[in-house]
């Protein structure tokens, strides 16, 4: 790797030594609530607790995945623990508080319900949690909140176009994003109990991708839609989940047999246009003709996009490992080599300005995840 003069095993042993000895650690002390109970939903810059902040429910979900999977791979001896008691407080707080089905958007840092519409995207996470946890223990009783979690989806959440709607009450327009996580958490649900109707279930995400999110003439996936999966012009183009959805096809792929390599290189080439000139990293927005909307960076496209490369490390495509671990050396060097040891910085302007002053929880999932795929298949 010339520019860089490392090697994959160096970039993924310095970002696995990150996560066991730095992030890990602080998101489950300065970053739990011991009074309340639940995660907190951010840090200040200096690293102490915010508090005061609301509790996103979908950040309690991802740090409960954080350690099930910390757990799973043998790199966080008190993971499982931390992982059932944020599940344990989700559950309490977050399910049916108010006597309907489902789970509700937001919580006061007391754990009472300060938003309680159902939201999709929400559940997606929620999903993939539940997965991931009930993956370490075969537990009968989170079974059965995937089984019940599943029927609120079919029952209340469906929608008669396809996919889910963004919630309840319903609102537009749709997005692609909760469905790209819905496709991840079914892939997730499959992998930890082996039961073959999550493989449809996966399936069905994957057909509405073919039919309504991707446009195959410009290679872009869309972002945002009108009831009837029409587009809503100008398109909005996401480079992040482009590279996302790269990551996601090859799971699906894994999974199913299906092959997805034609739409995988597609959706990383057509990623790969919007790229900051000085740093290389992927900016937030463009559009699909392949201009630059919002130049911005945030931190997760950056995790994404190395998830992409070891995708197609995975599947043998030549120079890709490389890539991968380019994309992981921009990530350390920019967004995690933060004054707090385990935090990160989550956003810049053009001129490499942070924007963001607090550091959010909601980004460990998109580090942690890019890591440990790293490990297991760059160092595999």
């Amino acid at each position: 790797m010339a520019d860089e003069g490392i090697s994959a095993a160096d970039v993924v042993a310095r970002l696995k030594r990150r996560m066991i000895d730095e992030a890990l650690p602080l998101w489950s002390t300065v970053g739990w609530d011991h009074g309340a109970g639940g995660f907190m939903d951010r840090l200040h810059r200096d690293g102490t607790a915010d508090s005061a902040a609301p509790r996103r429910v979908f950040v309690q979900a991802r740090q409960i995945w954080c350690y099930a999977k910390a757990a799973q791979m043998g790199w966080y001896p008190e993971g499982r623990a931390v992982a059932l008691k944020g599940l344990e407080h989700l559950l309490a707080k977050a399910k049916a508080p108010d006597g309907r089905p489902g789970y509700v958007h937001r919580l006061t840092p007391q754990g009472a319900v300060l938003d309680a519409r159902r939201d999709a995207y929400d559940h997606a996470f929620i999903l993939f949690a539940l997965a991931t946890v009930y993956a370490l223990d075969q537990d009968a009783q989170v079974r059965a909140e995937i089984d019940a979690l599943l029927a609120f989806l079919d029952g209340h959440l469906r929608s008669p176009h396809g996919g889910v709607h963004e919630g309840l009450p319903v609102s537009l327009p749709r997005r692609q994003n909760p469905h790209m996580h819905l496709f991840e958490a079914m892939i997730a649900c499959f992998d930890a109990t082996r039961d073959l109707s999550f493989q449809n279930r996966a399936g069905e995400f994957f057909a509405l991708f073919l039919a309504n999110l991707y446009d195959k003439q410009t290679r872009a996936l869309g972002e945002y839609f009108e009831e009837d999966w029409s587009k809503i012009a100008p398109v909005s183009v996401e480079p992040g989940h482009q590279a996302e959805w790269v990551w996601l096809l090859k799971g699906f792929e894994r999974i199913t047999g299906c092959p997805t390599g034609q739409r995988r290189a597609e959706l990383l080439e057509t990623a790969l246009r919007y790229r900051d000139e000085a740093t290389g990293c992927l900016v937030d927005e463009g559009d699909d003709a392949g201009k630059i909307r919002r130049n911005t960076r945030r931190l997760w496209p950056q995790t994404e996009i190395a998830k992409a490369w070891i995708a197609q490390a995975e599947s043998g495509e030549a120079g890709a490992a490389d890539e991968a671990c380019m994309a992981l050396a921009r990530l350390e060097r920019h967004y995690l080599s933060h004054p707090v040891p385990g935090g990160w910085y989550d956003q810049f302007d053009r001129d490499g300005k942070s924007l963001i002053d607090t550091i959010p929880a909601s980004s460990f999932y998109h580090v942690l995840c890019a890591v440990t795929e790293a490990e297991q298949v760059l160092e595999g």
